[in-house]
């Protein structure tokens, strides 16, 4: 038993972190307000921001090489299976619903929430079912990562965690590939004769709701948008349960939510939102905060009525109620008709078993409809030939700022530990624990850890580092540790990496801010001192960066920390979403950043 004592008594239980990002977010909301006139509004600026953000573009020259491998009869209107090209050898799974008769017929694009098995949902076949008796064309798509587009074909999934991010780690967003594969769904909506081309509508709850958003802000051919219990406010997201696919990094720097939702007009946009939903950032309180800011753009184009929110006392799920006021706002926008008011009835339908809707029979899916862990690997590939490292490019890439000492304090020693607390020129509290070298010539290992030290009275790297008469000052890294607001320290997924980067920053950043604080410490008490590096798990990344950007060789001392920052089923069961650095393999993986450290590696149960 090591007897590792905390630092500040029982800590502050992360109260602080947490109100330090959602403050910077509050900020960064109240500077980002909408003009009044058309002559300060520049859409096609912001799209351009959103675009770099999104680390992807479209190309609407790809052949859509419609591929058809059914089509069946269905109380009135025909479903096809289809797929369609939406990068070169990326290939998008849905069904067509296509009414009886001759049209030509508006149409709507319909995407889908966190549902594992995509468009095949029951919840979502009600809106396609709905809208073909209901006189409109609908194409109905696969999310990547889910429904068909699955890993493995038939067995569904979340796309969330460590493999919705994998496209961070090289630039991308799981956000920027939905929207060019739904961009490229408009293109197939319009390139058949029997829909109308400039009567586009699009649709979705939840994260197809999020979906329906970006679409219709970054896409002028969406006539007509109805999101559903998704629209709230950035600033809401912040340590919220959001999905991976719902982060735009950096967003915060430069919009809100108001700006997108702003982006669709003069055309027509309906949010409707449930009172009782559990997730805060949809609370309709933050929908009308975003809409009601939005609304000026609206005004400015004289189409104030084109933006309109609406409340239902349901949960969050698209209901009855929501149906029919999205088929009456369809129906003045797309078909001319009505006033724009829920419709007082809407069709009976019938879903189907999902095998009958899918594209390929069970487990014979081809090879072109490749799913997200192909796609990641190969451009995962693609950079390890192609990384460039520097450090200045790892330094912008981590965001770092230029953190020193404001104050500290060493407080009685228990266990032979002393006790210091560091506040950084930012405002943070690092808490440490130190125990001197045996012997002069011997380093100082600064170990980062995710984890509260009840977890550490066993650990076997520092009862190692101990045993061999080496200093150890534990840290305990931003946001964790004692700096946790969870009670048990056990540190997995707390949204504290995707709040950061909407804010432009990322957890691996911090950490890195914080072994330069603790060096900073030592190297005041003890200037000759041999300083090393050392990490538990996604501390371990934290550590490698730090030697990585040193200039002296940096001994590293790492247990259980990631053999690689790309993909893998291992780690992303093993890690939780600090994993995540934006743009790092365009700088090197683990091997390059050990390398640069310039010193010795000793690594125990490294995770592949």
């Amino acid at each position: 038993m090591l007897d590792i004592p905390d630092v500040f008594n029982g800590g502050f239980n992360g109260s602080l972190v947490e109100s330090e990002l959602k403050n910077e977010a509050a900020k960064r909301r109240l500077m980002h307000q909408l003009p009044f006139n058309l002559n300060e509004w520049d859409p096609a600026a912001l799209r351009e921001k959103i675009w770099q953000a999104l680390g992807v573009r479209v190309d609407h020259s790809v052949p859509l090489d419609i591929q058809i491998t059914g089509k069946f009869e269905h109380d009135g209107y025909t479903i096809w299976k289809l797929c369609y090209q939406s990068r070169p050898g990326v290939y998008v799974t849905g069904n067509l619903y296509v009414p009886a008769g001759k049209g030509p017929f508006p149409a709507v694009i319909n995407m889908h929430g966190h549902w594992e098995s995509g468009r095949l949902a029951s919840r979502v076949q009600e809106r396609g079912h709905l809208l073909a008796k209901s006189g409109y064309v609908c194409l109905a798509v696969d999310a990547f990562g889910t429904g068909e587009r699955c890993p493995e074909h038939g067995v569904y999934v979340s796309h969330g965690g460590l493999l919705g991010g994998a496209p961070f780690q090289f630039g991308e967003t799981l956000m920027g590939l939905q929207v060019v594969d739904n961009m490229r769904g408009v293109d197939l909506l319009q390139s058949l004769d029997f829909v109308i081309k400039d009567k586009i509508g699009a649709c979705g709850a939840s994260g197809g709701g999020n979906q329906t958003m970006w679409l219709a802000a970054m896409d002028e051919r969406i006539t007509a948008a109805v999101p559903v219990v998704s629209v709230g406010t950035f600033e809401s997201y912040i340590i919220c349960p959001n999905c991976i696919c719902e982060v735009l990094p950096g967003g915060l720097d430069f919009t809100e939510e108001a700006g997108v939702l702003a982006l669709i007009a003069p055309r027509a946009l309906m949010t409707l939102n449930g009172v009782f939903d559990v997730n805060p950032a949809f609370n309709p309180a933050q929908t009308r905060r975003s809409t009601d800011e939005a609304k000026r753009i609206f005004r400015a184009y004289g189409v104030p009525n084109n933006i309109r929110q609406v409340t239902f006392e349901e949960p969050h799920a698209f209901s009855p109620q929501g149906r029919r006021a999205m088929i009456g706002w369809f129906d003045y926008h797309l078909k001319g008709i009505g006033d724009g008011e829920p419709v007082e009835n809407i069709p009976d339908f019938t879903t189907l078993p999902m095998d009958e809707m899918m594209v390929f029979e069970k487990g014979k899916r081809p090879a072109n409809v490749v799913s997200l862990p192909s796609y990641v690997v190969e451009k995962e590939a693609y950079w390890k030939e192609h990384a460039v490292f520097s450090k200045e490019n790892l330094a912008e890439i981590l965001h770092l700022e230029k953190v020193s000492i404001q104050e500290k304090q060493e407080f009685s020693s228990r266990y032979n530990w002393e006790r210091i607390g560091i506040r950084g020129n930012d405002g943070r509290l690092m808490p440490m624990v130190f125990r001197a070298p045996a012997e002069p010539d011997k380093a100082i290992v600064i170990l980062g850890t995710p984890y509260k030290k009840l977890h550490l009275q066993q650990n076997e790297l520092i009862g190692k580092l101990l045993a061999d008469g080496m200093g150890v000052a534990i840290i305990d890294l931003w946001g964790s540790g004692e700096n946790d607001m969870r009670i048990d320290g056990s540190y997995r997924d707390r949204f504290i990496n995707r709040s950061l980067m909407w804010l432009g920053k990322n957890s691996q950043g911090k950490w890195v801010e914080d072994f330069i604080l603790a060096e900073e410490y030592l190297l005041k008490r003890f200037p000759d001192a041999v300083i090393a590096a050392g990490g538990i798990e996604e501390g371990g990344i934290a550590a490698t960066l730090f030697a990585a950007l040193r200039d002296a060789g940096t001994d590293l001392y790492l247990e259980g920390a990631p053999a690689s920052l790309t993909y893998s089923p291992a780690r992303s069961k093993t890690f939780g979403q600090t994993f995540i650095i934006p743009g790092i393999l365009k700088c090197g993986d683990m091997e390059e950043f050990k390398k640069q450290a310039g010193g010795k590696v000793v690594e125990t149960g490294s995770v592949n």
